[in-house]
């Protein structure tokens, strides 16, 4: 059996083996690795830490968890980062979501003996990240991992306790990560995307394999998640609200109001998948057969995001990244602009899904879902780009935005009433 010591040396030997098989491709990174940082304002608290874009947080996975990033390849050189701030920073980044359920993914490739943390603050690291932020960890994916990682793995063994061992899951290619997460919503830097490429061809012993992605089959009659607003308005004799989204605020507001953390947390994948099911097949979805109201309100997370089209459109995602620019004061009165000038069938929705949402919140002193809390988990599901993902600085006006929305929802929705709107 190795000493700990032994094995911290043998850890050391690998990285550097790894270094020298991996010289030609020196993972500090330029210009062009680093994720757009153009809302990432200098006065951040960490800005001299998140500028580098090593955490990102990726909005929710098609079951509702939280997606949180760490890319080795972003780290700069030891002495270009205080690993003390990196630690603050990465604390601060999960307090804003470890109330909720969450995945972590971690890109190792790009770790070098010139960027690497010490194995002391891994220690460090893990003891100062007690049950709160284990408790909702649903599971740790270790993308491309090496001799490093599993050496350092069995260093940790003792100090790790076998429920938090168990969520811990290795994936060696980017295609096994695809099988459980949506890969174009992660922050996926383009060093790991070239380096997966070059492990597949190794693999394969030639250039790696186009992946060809097979026609989309037309959409069922009933669907009802992963089709437009308007084409379930067309198939549901013309109803303005879709009904899946109507069933589930209603079964929610009947039942759920009070429950501590509705939003935060996510429930069974394999009930999720059969409740989407029944709805795209046409057939009746009893919510209350299920006795969880979690499951309800995973359904409309996943609905709203599921959309082709965001709830609150592509056209108004610029206008909502310069709200952080608008003075506070103003802020409000800029949100009723911006939602005022939606379309009249994607403002009903957006109307009727804020007015539940604003009933949530004054139930906050019961269940902990303040207009703030229910922004961060809503905001990534009512807007995001046309083309690639939202990056964490982009997080910070969408929130706002949204937060603005539920606080004052009758400021910013009172004056437009058409006449086929609905409230739940």
């Amino acid at each position: 059996m190795s000493s700990a010591a032994e094995l911290e040396q043998l850890a050391e030997t690998e990285l550097q083996k790894e270094d020298e098989e991996d010289e030609e491709q020196r993972c500090i990174p330029d210009v062009t690795s680093l994720p757009p940082t153009c809302s990432l304002d200098s006065s951040h608290p960490y800005y001299d830490v998140a500028r580098h874009g090593i955490i990102q947080v990726s909005g929710d996975d098609n079951f509702g968890r939280k997606l949180i990033t760490f890319s080795s390849c972003l780290l700069p050189p030891s002495h270009q980062l205080n690993h003390r701030r990196l630690l603050e920073y990465l604390r601060f980044t999960l307090d804003q979501y470890v109330e909720m359920d969450y995945i972590l993914v971690y890109f190792h490739h790009g770790l070098r003996s010139s960027n690497k943390p010490s194995l002391s603050w891994l220690r460090e690291a893990y003891g100062e990240f007690d049950r709160k932020y284990k408790k909702n960890l649903k599971t740790l994916f270790v993308v491309h991992p090496t001799n490093f990682i599993r050496i350092v793995w069995n260093i940790f063994k003792p100090l790790i306790s076998h429920k938090f061992g168990k969520k811990l899951r290795y994936v060696n290619y980017l295609s096994e990560l695809r099988e459980h997460l949506n890969l174009d919503q992660l922050m996926v830097p383009a060093d790991v995307l070239r380096h997966d490429g070059k492990l597949r061809a190794a693999q394969t012993g030639g250039a790696p394999p186009t992946v060809r992605t097979p026609p989309p089959r037309p959409p069922l009659p009933t669907q009802q998640f992963g089709v437009s607003l308007q084409y379930i308005r067309e198939k549901n004799r013309d109803a303005i609200i879709p009904p899946v989204m109507s069933q589930t605020v209603s079964y929610l507001k009947d039942k759920g109001l009070r429950t501590e953390g509705l939003f935060r947390r996510s429930a069974r994948v394999q009930v999720i998948k059969d409740v989407q099911k029944l709805y795209n097949l046409g057939k009746p979805v009893n919510l209350e057969d299920y006795d969880d109201v979690h499951v309800a309100a995973v359904i409309l997370k996943t609905f709203l995001r599921e959309l082709p089209e965001p709830l609150l459109t592509f056209r108004l995602y610029s206008c909502i990244q310069e709200i952080i620019s608008v003075e506070s004061s103003l802020r409000v009165g800029r949100c009723k602009q911006i939602v005022e000038s939606l379309p009249e069938h994607p403002f009903i929705v957006t109307k009727y899904l804020l007015c539940f949402l604003h009933q949530v919140s004054q139930q906050s002193l019961t269940n902990k879902m303040s207009p703030s809390n229910l922004s961060c988990v809503f905001g990534v599901n009512l807007v995001w780009p046309r083309h690639g993902s939202i990056s964490l600085s982009a997080l910070t006006p969408i929130n706002i935005f949204t937060e603005i929305l539920i606080e004052h929802f009758d400021t910013v929705f009172g004056s437009r009433c058409p006449p086929a709107q609905v409230t739940p």
